[in-house]
């Protein structure tokens, strides 16, 4: 008894370690396999971490130099904004030496940033020199420039700038015409649907009436448009007097002073002679009033029969004479 209980109880124990040491076993592979995987999905992941660090690196490269461009852009070109409508105007005389090769200069100024050139007018002052008028055309957002430019030509004697908003107005503008945009399509329906003749007569001055006001309408909003889009610059070129060589100025001496005088003395003679050419026809009427009044109408005049002194004769003759008192007593 004692020995078959001895065998059965040896016989069990080994089985048991038998399954506990596989059971070991299998959990250390598993274990092991995890640890394995583990790692990669880690390697894995850590790669992944580095590809997305390093792409989050070049995009903020590229940001940061994409800012610098914008930067760069933004200080090149004056910001522009949006929904403003201004008219910008200038007025710009600049004294050069020669007027003819400023003036070219100013037509390809305008034209390189994307101008036109409107009127132009030459002529000669008084002294001979040359001067020049242009008016240019000039887009908005090389209007700064286009003036910093054409006032560097030479020496600038005048400069006057204007802007004008007519935001309001472009608004208002726009607004009426696609309410008179509205009201003609309107009555065209009408005249769609319309039977009666008279009916459609009325419609049709309407219409007319109404298109009119469209015309006018897109006409001011066309005026406003280019007058917004490009600034109108007048410049005008004035030629630098040159004063020959060997000049200098010296105080006035006798020989000045006598062609002073003389000067002097020519321009009295000449109002002199403007007075005495003014005053002749006048003169010349007098004398001949004077003329007819002596010659003709005085002589026709009757004279008087009478003196200052001397009674009127009478028709009985003389009057008797009393003689003197001498001669009265010898009568006696």
């Amino acid at each position: 008894m004692r020995t078959s209980g001895t065998s059965t109880t040896g016989k069990w124990p080994g089985r048991r370690g038998m399954r506990a040491a596989g059971a070991v076993l299998l959990v250390a592979a598993l274990a092991l396999t995890g640890c394995s995987a583990g790692a990669s999905d880690s390697g894995d992941s850590s790669k992944a971490a580095g590809g997305e660090a390093a792409a989050a690196d070049q995009g903020s490269a590229k940001e940061a130099g994409g800012g610098q461009s914008d930067a760069k852009s933004s200080r090149r070109e004056p910001p522009k904004l949006t929904g403003v409508h201004i008219i910008r105007t200038a007025t710009l005389t600049v004294q050069v030496k020669d007027v003819p090769q400023a003036l070219d200069k100013a037509r390809t100024a305008a034209e390189d940033a994307g101008g036109i050139v409107g009127n132009e007018s030459t002529d000669r002052d008084g002294r001979g020199h040359e001067r020049s008028r242009v008016v240019l055309r000039v887009p908005q957002e090389r209007y700064e420039q286009v003036l910093s430019d054409l006032a560097g030509a030479g020496r600038l004697i005048y400069r006057n700038q204007k802007a004008q908003d007519v935001t309001d107005q472009v608004v208002d503008v726009e607004s009426r015409v696609k309410s008179q945009r509205a009201s003609v399509a309107r009555v065209r329906e009408l005249m769609d649907k319309a039977t009666k003749l008279s009916d459609v007569v009325a419609l049709e001055g309407e219409l007319s009436t109404r298109e009119s006001d469209l015309e006018a309408l897109l006409a001011q909003q066309a005026s406003l448009k280019d007058r917004t889009s490009l600034a109108t610059i007048t410049l005008s070129l004035t030629e630098t007097p040159v004063k020959p060589a060997g000049h200098k100025d010296d105080d006035p001496g006798f020989t000045d002073a006598v062609a002073g005088g003389w000067g002097a003395f020519v321009t009295m003679l000449r109002w002199v002679a403007v007075a005495v050419g003014a005053v002749l026809p006048f003169a010349v009427v007098g004398g001949l009033l004077v003329f007819v009044w002596l010659r003709l109408v005085r002589p026709r005049l009757p004279r008087r029969s009478t003196s200052a002194g001397r009674p009127p004769a009478t028709a009985l003759g003389p009057l008797p004479t009393h003689p003197p008192a001498g001669e009265r007593g010898e009568e006696e």
